[in-house]
């Protein structure tokens, strides 16, 4: 089977279930913002410091954000069979970050992104994360989603936030508050 088909030459793409939609739809920007999340977090599990207890959990993540994606290039009112995110997802999300943030510092000012290099790549994701949402906020707008997507993109981001302050403390490395001036 060839990689490429062609079909996308002209600027359309097809949907899970075999609608015909532009590649410039807010479908697309939603779901192809989740890729884009995903390689965020392929480049953040290349880090050979990443915490023994981290690196299952953005695998799984990952995972989790193709179904993410094939919730979005299928909609409801289509045939087609597709996994869909459940509650149960954004519930792991939850006990993840109850874990993490449990073992941090109580974060009393608003800090920097960044620190270690990986505590940084997981502050670009969690941005990334954030911009997927307002996509798929703008997508509910105008068509219906699974009820599930929106909450987990949600969560998501709260998740990626608390990893980056928990590589940062697990490689002791320390977080720079922000210095607002004054005028």
């Amino acid at each position: 089977m060839k990689i490429y088909t062609r079909t996308g030459d002209k600027g359309q793409t097809g949907l899970f279930g075999g609608q015909r939609v532009d590649k410039s739809s807010l479908r697309l920007h939603a779901y192809g913002t989740i890729d884009e999340l995903n390689a965020c977090l392929g480049i953040v599990l290349a880090s050979t410091r990443i915490a023994t207890d981290l690196r299952p959990q953005l695998i799984k993540i990952q995972s989790d954000l193709f179904t993410t994606g094939a919730d979005l290039a299928t909609p409801l009112d289509s045939k087609a069979k597709t996994g869909r995110m459940q509650q149960r997802h954004i519930d792991e999300l939850e006990q993840w970050i109850d874990a993490m943030d449990a073992s941090l510092p109580p974060l009393t000012q608003f800090i920097l992104p960044g620190g270690s290099s990986e505590a940084a790549q997981l502050h670009l994701a969690r941005t990334v994360c954030r911009r997927a949402e307002r996509w798929i906020v703008e997508l509910q707008e105008s068509e219906p989603i699974g009820d599930f997507v929106l909450p987990y993109v949600n969560r998501l981001s709260d998740y990626l936030f608390v990893a980056a302050r928990y590589i940062n403390r697990t490689l002791d490395t320390p977080e720079e508050a922000v210095v607002i001036e004054r005028i």
